[in-house]
């Protein structure tokens, strides 16, 4: 079982985002929280797989509760209405491995959660343009939390050492796909998948998925 605790202060949208993931079989919601500070101790008690956390909340916002809980190995996956850049950015700096609109359907919800609870990145792939637009175009935020996650150069070189799949793999990246997404894309096995992210990662000297994301979006990467 896939263990959660739900934070957001609105007790009503609260309550349909624990339906919805409780539905589920293989999702249990441990705890649920209405503010950054309860969102933290649930998280500390109940040692969850992943906390979905909202961005606005009173005592204790999600961005800085989500760098509380940095290195406890409790993944947070930020849930929000706001797609301002403000949010996603802090939202990475501060450590979370996720960021979803509300908008999103109740059973890309759970499939979100569970692509967290893998291991993997996920970021909603309106937030990804939204990222990659402003990497582009040198207006993210600067300085304080809310600064931009930095990108190493990758050259033309390293980009060249990879492979066919490997090209195809890091397009789709670039995207905002999951990997059981390209996997499906691809006709490949998630395991396969995952194998081609780590040696693309280390082939082009990146720490993350969100930095692919962003690399291949500046070197215009697209599957041919």
């Amino acid at each position: 079982m896939i263990r959660v605790v739900v934070a957001e202060d609105q007790w009503a949208v609260r309550s349909g985002l624990v339906m919805i993931l409780d539905a589920a079989p293989d999702i249990d919601v441990v705890a649920e929280a209405a503010d950054g500070e309860e969102a933290v101790a649930a998280a500390r008690r109940h040692l969850p797989d992943v906390v979905l956390m909202d961005v606005r909340m009173p005592r204790k916002d999600g961005i800085a509760a989500a760098r509380e809980l940095a290195g406890t190995g409790v993944d947070v996956l930020i849930l929000t209405t706001f797609d301002l850049d403000e949010y996603v950015f802090g939202a990475l700096r501060a450590g979370a491995v996720g960021f979803l609109l509300k908008d999103i359907e109740a059973d890309e919800l759970v499939e979100a959660v569970r692509v967290v609870a893998r291991g993997e990145g996920m970021i909603a792939p309106a937030v990804t343009r939204r990222l990659i637009a402003e990497f582009a175009g040198g207006a993210a935020p600067s300085g304080g939390e809310c600064a931009g996650p930095r990108v190493p150069g990758v050259s033309p070189v390293a980009v060249g050492e990879l492979t066919p799949r490997e090209h195809e793999v890091l397009a789709c990246v670039g995207e905002g796909l999951s990997n059981q997404q390209i996997a499906r894309r691809l006709c490949i096995t998630e395991t396969t998948t995952k194998t081609h992210v780590s040696r693309i990662l280390a082939k082009l000297g990146l720490r993350s998925r969100v930095q692919a994301a962003i690399a291949a979006q500046e070197l215009g990467i697209t599957r041919k």
